[in-house]
């Protein structure tokens, strides 16, 4: 009995172990190794190329339904119609989780119809 208590007290510092857990973020298995695991940036590449495939004239709804939610959103109304600009992330420099209206490029819709994106194009509403 003693000898079984001794291999007891001696094995159990060696059966004790640690757990590991691991993330993935909900990204897909070879994410990471194809994006350096930069999902923030991946992200942003993807919205640049969406925004650079856009037609002028096209519907808000349609664009909206092609981009994430956009990270600002102002609406104006002028005479000649109601503007509306939403500004998507698409040049953050750091995965500090916090997007500002100078890492976004905004896209300008007048009457629910796309005029236009980037600064050139705010500044003509302005």
């Amino acid at each position: 009995m003693k000898k079984l208590l001794l291999v007891a007290a001696l094995s159990a510092p060696l059966l004790s172990g640690c757990i590991v857990a691991v993330s993935d973020d909900g990204v897909e298995p070879g994410w990471a190794s194809n994006h350096n695991g930069n999902r923030w940036q991946y992200q942003q590449e993807e919205n640049r190329k969406t925004i650079a495939s856009l037609d002028l004239g096209a519907d808000y709804n349609q664009v909206l339904g092609q981009l994430p939610t956009p990270d600002f959103t102002e609406l104006v109304k002028k005479d000649e119609g109601v503007y509306k600009v939403i500004y998507i992330a698409t040049n953050s420099k750091h995965s500090d989780g916090k997007v500002t209206k100078d890492e976004c490029t905004p896209l300008v819709f007048k009457d629910e119809k796309l005029i236009g994106f980037g600064q050139s194009a705010l500044l003509q509403i302005l």
